[in-house]
């Protein structure tokens, strides 16, 4: 089952429950999807599906991050949002687990103390075995640790 019709079916749920703001961050969320598939003029991947919906996260965590404390609304509307949109994302890897696969990186590359200069032979290497899986900052930074 594709995530438009995995998204349709729950947003039809929601309607019947009466859950108007699940309905309307599940619209949307079909509405991306959607386009993404007109835009490519086929179906999506599974990870181009997967690339939408984290796409869709990272735009309600910028709006969240941007809107002023005293705007409790709409900090509670992406808080929803947030806790709708994660049911159809990848589960993310545990800083452990990027932890793991940094240092499998650095001995595949062969390079014992990085520094400044190695992170974007490192980067280029880790970030392809991280994508849709790992935040991007928390992966830098915990590289970032490593370094000397």
């Amino acid at each position: 089952m594709s995530k438009i019709d995995e998204v349709r079916s729950d947003m039809v749920k929601a309607m019947k429950a009466g859950e108007k703001d699940t309905k309307d961050t599940l619209s949307l969320l079909l509405a991306a999807l959607k386009n993404k598939a007109i835009d490519k003029r086929d179906d999506l991947t599974p990870e181009e599906e997967t690339q939408v919906v984290l796409k869709e996260i990272k735009q309600t965590k910028e709006t969240l991050e941007l809107t002023p404390l005293d705007r409790t609304d709409i900090i509670a509307e992406c808080r929803h949002r947030l806790s709708v949109l994660e049911n159809y994302a990848p589960k993310m890897m545990t800083a452990d687990e990027i932890e793991t696969v940094i240092k499998e990186t650095l001995a595949e590359l062969g390079i014992d103390a990085p520094t400044g200069k190695d992170k974007g032979r490192i980067m280029k290497t880790l970030m392809p075995k991280v994508k849709g899986k790992a935040d991007g900052k928390l992966v830098n930074e915990l590289l970032t640790n490593h370094m000397g």
